[in-house]
């Protein structure tokens, strides 16, 4: 269990994304909001071992308690951004377990990406039909290979860790499949950049706690979430809401999913749902 980080609320975050913020009477969440949040989410879970690697690349091998260098374990290998983003592809609409068995089974059918783009057969397919959406994901996939081929003149994504948030989005949102989620979670897993994407339980828990109007779009809890919640704990508040919308029984009820894979445990958000001016105090 880590040790609890210095509660030392940070401040707020500078607007960056271009669309124009589409609840600017919602106060919340604000910055206090979102560190109470992290720590009880933090104190209760743990930090997820799924999300781990990934931290330790933000990192750089210092440590998550004290921020020291040296002190932590070294970083792991960083994957190659269009792994990543081709495994961020493959997870939509599947389990972890599936798409990387997904992605796995495609690297070894196609040593290059060059391959990938040139075969007219259906191994494509074929090799991520596991993962499930087979052809739509492998029109998705062969589509946005020949896109950057045809662009950069060969298969890298790696000029993106050159850019800025605002033109990563830029440049992969060109491609047909790839979402404000996808792109969020490139940014956030794969560039060690400042982004929070939204999925299901993102949407579910922060509508909530208050954090965003009940009626609210993915797409508008996107643009408000990340223009109110501080750069500084959006990947660890990101994986841990995650986490907890995975895990907790108690939210699961609450919000009419499915039944839990942990015992019913008492909710460390309990007191925070549909009562968001209470973290405020």
């Amino acid at each position: 269990m880590p040790r609890k980080p210095k509660r030392k609320a940070p401040a707020s975050p500078a607007a960056r994304d271009t669309s124009p913020e589409p609840y600017p009477s919602h106060a919340s969440p604000s910055p206090a909001q979102c560190l109470a949040v992290r720590d009880a989410l933090l104190a209760f879970h743990g930090f997820p071992e799924e999300f781990a690697p990934f931290r330790l690349l933000r990192l750089g091998g210092r440590s998550p308690e004290d921020g020291s260098g040296g002190s932590g374990s070294p970083p792991p290998p960083s994957p190659t951004v269009l792994d990543g983003l081709v495994t961020t592809l493959l997870s939509q609409n599947t389990t972890e377990v599936f798409s990387r068995r997904a992605f796995d089974s495609l690297k070894a059918a196609f040593p290059t990406w060059d391959q990938v783009v040139d075969e007219e057969g259906t191994r494509l397919e074929d090799a991520i039909r596991c993962g499930g959406l087979a052809a739509t994901k492998a029109a998705r996939i062969r589509a946005m290979l020949r896109g950057v081929r045809e662009r950069r003149g060969k298969i890298c994504l790696e000029y993106l860790r050159e850019l800025s948030v605002d033109e990563v989005k830029r440049e992969l949102s060109q491609f047909k499949g790839i979402g404000p989620k996808t792109v969020a979670c490139v940014l956030m897993f794969y560039l060690q950049k400042d982004d929070f994407p939204v999925d299901t339980h993102v949407l579910r828990i922060t509508k909530a706690m208050g954090w965003i109007p009940g009626t609210a779009s993915r797409e508008k809890a996107y643009i408000h979430l990340n223009n109110k919640i501080p750069d500084s704990l959006k990947f660890d508040l990101n994986c841990l809401i995650v986490t907890h919308g995975k895990l907790c029984q108690t939210c699961t009820k609450r919000m009419g999913g499915e039944k839990s894979k942990v015992p019913s445990v008492a909710c460390p958000l309990a007191s925070y749902y549909c009562v968001g001016e209470k973290l405020q105090q």
